[in-house]
């Protein structure tokens, strides 16, 4: 019988690239492996054919020779039985991480004992502070739910007084080793579940778990500068690890609530100030807020509605400790609502002088002089 096309057998494109073709015999490798489909051995022989496939279309050198020469050309690549099992070294890597999801971690011999000393889980909170604390720094305390290991066994299951003793059906390896065609099937020893040891007297505390629920209390400092997005690491505060391994790390991620006031942009601010008519025509000095307190500024004359104001420095602390960003005022002309009659009198007396508000486009030149006379009229008004 002829052997099928090898990019048929994959469903690819004589063009596809080495990354769709990885894609296709992950899925194919899934379909069909017989750990899927036990006593099936039309699946047996689908997955034999697609690993053949992908052993020559997933090398430069063997797919070259077989798109000039087709099966001829790759003959004796793939071995007398048109199979080689070499293929499957690394078949987890082959499938980019999905081995753990299906159950393909314990495949060709390649099970991780679980047994053995394991790292505990990493833990996440979110955490809302001020925009205040955010730019000074603080300390806070919050409480985490977590799994810790049991004080009456110390983590390890068993009563105390009495200890685990080795698994009779994988001998403590944690895994059971069956044959499958070529292959040879690791799976996690049913009776241990992996661990290598049995409890014959669970410890009543934590019922043989080794661990038990808890909530701690923890203190947090947060560094000046900390921006909403940014997380901070505290180690060893996740959950407890497995057979004596390591704890796990607590990721606190940070939420900073909006000011009223100021807007951040990396380590700059920006805010809006409101400014006397008066002041902008004939210059003067303003208060503009900041971090640190009330900073008095010098307006120049004329200076017009949007302007922004630079302030040095007076921005957000970096949250390394690398100085600090500046602080951006943009100028606001104020309009009062309600005038004195003294105030009245002074605006319309100024209004008489003041050309007809009317629309006449002119070059940017003529307007940039106009405003310039009109400020200098307004200033000798005042004096």
């Amino acid at each position: 019988m002829s052997k099928r096309d090898y990019y048929e057998i994959l469903s690819v494109e004589r063009t596809a690239t080495e990354v769709e073709i990885k894609s296709a015999y992950r899925k194919q490798a899934l379909k069909y492996h017989p750990d899927r489909n036990p006593g099936d051995k039309q699946a047996e022989e689908r997955f034999k054919e697609c690993a053949e496939a992908y052993a020559v279309l997933a090398d430069g050198d063997k797919r070259a020779a077989y798109d000039r020469f087709g099966h001829a050309g790759v003959a004796s690549a793939a071995g007398a039985g048109g199979f080689d099992p070499s293929v499957f070294t690394g078949f987890e890597d082959i499938l980019g991480g999905l081995g753990d999801i299906f159950g393909f971690g314990d495949l060709f011999g390649g099970a991780r004992r679980r047994g053995g000393p394991q790292r505990g889980r990493d833990l996440r909170y979110d955490l809302e502070i001020s925009f205040e604390e955010s730019a000074q720094g603080a300390e806070t305390s919050i409480q985490i739910p977590r799994e810790e290991n049991c004080e009456a066994c110390k983590g390890s299951g068993a009563a105390p007084g009495t200890q685990a003793t080795i698994c009779s059906m994988c001998r403590g390896q944690g895994q059971v080793r069956t044959q499958q065609g070529f292959f040879t099937v690791a799976r996690t020893c049913p009776q241990c579940r992996g661990n290598g040891k049995t409890i014959t007297k669970p410890c009543t505390t934590c019922r043989g778990a080794g661990r038990v629920a808890k909530e701690r209390k923890i203190t947090v400092k947060i560094p000046a500068g900390i921006a909403t997005g940014q997380q901070l690491r505290l180690q060893g505060e996740g959950e407890a690890g497995y057979s004596g391994g390591p704890p796990g790390s607590l990721y606190v991620v940070i939420q900073v609530q909006d000011h009223e006031f100021f807007r951040r942009d990396g380590m700059n601010l920006f805010c809006e100030v409101p400014v006397n008519f008066t002041t902008v025509v004939l210059g003067g000095e303003i208060e503009v807020p900041t971090l640190d307190g009330v900073e008095t500024v010098k307006v120049p004359e004329g200076t017009l509605t949007g302007t922004t104001l630079r302030l040095r420095g007076k921005g957000m602390p970096d949250v390394n400790g690398r100085g600090h960003g500046d602080l951006f005022a943009t100028v606001q002309v104020r309009t009062p609502k309600k005038m004195s009659k003294e105030q009245r009198q002074a605006i319309e007396q100024l209004a008489k002088v003041l050309p007809k508000d009317k629309f006449e486009p002119r070059k940017r030149d003529d307007e940039q002089q106009e405003e310039r006379n009109l400020f200098d009229r307004v200033k000798d008004m005042f004096g």
